[in-house]
């Protein structure tokens, strides 16, 4: 890697832009492999985006310490901001005992990670414009320049989404609004969104406001109907009892057609409502908060590489590999993985991404240094299948947290009888890789059942025969012949997470393996 302190072009094989969470991880994962790489971060310490959010400091990642289990790798189901790492002093758990820690704290420990393991970060390094030639070229702030093979994109959503609304910029944003509650003492205050932010900047004016109205087209999710922890969290929902229990604050759904300022300085909102058959009404507030969300800032790149959006320009479009859908060795990392599996699981959250990038590096390893994805080897029995499975399913952290979009494979060899264990892929990636060409693989993986109506109130079928009816989260086995879904089976639900009883989880899964291992045996005949 040649200096570029004197005008000259600094180059490595990976470049990530970003030393946010998903930039450290992925920077511990190539300083282990002894690749050559750099981090570019534009504040002077890791982590600069919790220096600022979330706004009201608190987080709504849980650091569950106290669980019951000694081992590390479990006690990962419920710790949601360590990174992953092989030093158990570097678990978040060390830093703060709250259960929803304060963001500072996160942004010491993300310092902490990135010293402690010597990665290579150049701060107050601003990536202002990115070209490509045969290499992306990467100029910064003070005009020095920066090339690498394979761009890694780990810089987060962060542009303001501004919603198509006529007389939006009245509004004031969550990323700069007052955060103090007396600024807003007797206001009517309307917030735009309805997600967490929004509800956040709302319980914060609970005491001070003369009333909140949080409107959007659409009715809130919860996080515990859907299993999505995007969607409204309990933590900030306290104001659905101040609606419910009539305290002047409302929840509307409905599409904002007009901002206008009035005299007095009031603003005039004009409101077409979801369920009211076209009802049209204006309201006059004090104060308007837009709280909808972030995108990804595309404006960095040139039109030689500039990659294509999705979900309303939100975020770049992704491969399964996570690579841009129309520039070759361009990838992305952190929250912006999640146009993968968009407000289904956890990947635009540590506790989701954090394992996707160790996913990203196999595949790097794989694709750029001839290094197979790494495996073990197990008898093709019925028995060695079913200890595997077991096993892996009482432990892991990595699919309970991406449960559905992350999944251990396993490659039946008829030849030899035996079978290649690999763990922790994207689903989506096995299909579209040449591991998705074997004649003979299942996949594993954990998976919430359907919930139709309420969540609380479920009838359950502990039957194994049933078991494909679970709602809570359990294991489910598929078997592909080239990507050919051939069958499945579900473990029945268990409350505790561990399926481990002799005859409804240990047996019924011997069962399946005998039947399906012995209509492969049939076949080779």
């Amino acid at each position: 890697m040649e200096s570029n302190n004197n005008g000259t072009v600094q180059h490595c094989e990976y470049l990530i832009v970003g030393a946010g969470p998903a930039g450290l991880q992925l920077g511990y994962y190539l300083e282990k492999a002894g690749r050559d790489y750099l981090i570019l971060e534009e504040g002077e310490t890791a982590g600069t985006f919790f220096k600022k959010f979330p706004r009201h400091r608190t987080l709504i990642s849980h650091n569950k310490i106290h669980t019951g289990y000694d081992d590390h790798e479990i006690n990962l189901r419920w710790d949601w901001n360590s990174l992953l790492s092989d030093d158990e002093g570097m678990l978040f758990k060390h830093f703060t005992s709250d259960f929803f820690p304060q963001a500072d704290v996160l942004v010491r420990y993300l310092n902490d990670y990135a010293n402690r393991f010597k990665l290579k970060i150049k701060y107050l390094t601003r990536a202002k414009r990115i070209t490509r030639n045969r290499n992306f070229e990467i100029l910064d702030q003070q005009g020095r320049k920066y090339t690498c093979a394979r761009l890694l994109i780990a810089s987060g959503l962060t542009a303001p989404y501004i919603p198509p609304i006529d007389g939006i910029e009245l509004a004031e944003q969550y990323t700069e609004v007052s955060v103090n509650p007396d600024d807003f003492i007797n206001q009517k205050v309307l917030i735009i969104g309805k997600g967490n932010s929004g509800f956040e900047t709302a319980e914060n004016l609970v005491e001070t406001a003369a009333l909140i109205h949080l409107a959007s087209p659409h009715s809130i999710k919860m996080a515990w109907q859907t299993h999505f922890v995007g969607h409204l969290r309990a933590v900030n929902n306290n104001l659905l009892d101040t609606y419910q229990l009539k305290s002047q604050n409302a929840v509307v759904d409905a599409t904002i057609q007009k901002i206008a300022r009035r005299e007095g300085g009031q603003y005039a909102v004009t409101f077409n409502y979801t369920h009211a058959h076209g009802e049209v009404e204006e309201i006059l507030y004090d104060r308007v908060i837009a709280c909808t969300g972030f995108r990804f800032d595309d404006s960095l790149f040139d039109d030689t590489c500039r990659p294509e959006a999705t979900l309303n320009g939100r975020f770049p479009a992704q491969t399964s590999e996570w690579e841009s859908t129309n520039v070759k060795d361009l990838y992305f990392a952190g929250t912006l993985m999640q146009v993968r599996d968009y407000q289904k699981t956890t990947s635009g959250f540590i506790h989701g991404f954090r394992y996707n990038a160790h996913a990203l590096h196999q595949i790097l390893e794989q694709k750029y240094h001839g290094m197979p994805w790494p495996y073990q080897t197990i008898e093709a029995t019925p028995e060695s299948l079913v200890d595997a499975v077991i096993k892996r399913v009482n432990k892991t952290s990595a699919l309970w947290q991406q449960f559905g979009f992350l999944c251990d494979l396993i490659v039946i060899s008829r030849e030899k009888s035996e079978a290649r264990y690999y763990e922790e892929l994207p689903v989506a990636y096995v299909h579209d890789s040449k591991l998705g060409q074997n004649e003979h693989y299942y996949l594993v993986t954990l998976e919430f059942g359907h919930i139709a109506g309420d969540p609380f109130n479920i009838v359950r079928h502990p039957n194994p025969s049933q078991a494909e009816r679970s709602t809570f989260l359990h294991p489910v086995i598929r078997y592909f012949a080239r990507s050919q879904l051939l069958s499945e089976q579900h473990l029945l639900e268990d409350l505790y997470g561990e399926w481990k009883k002799p005859v409804v989880h240990v047996d019924a899964l011997r069962q399946y393996f005998e039947s399906e291992l012995s209509e492969i045996a049939a076949a080779a005949l």
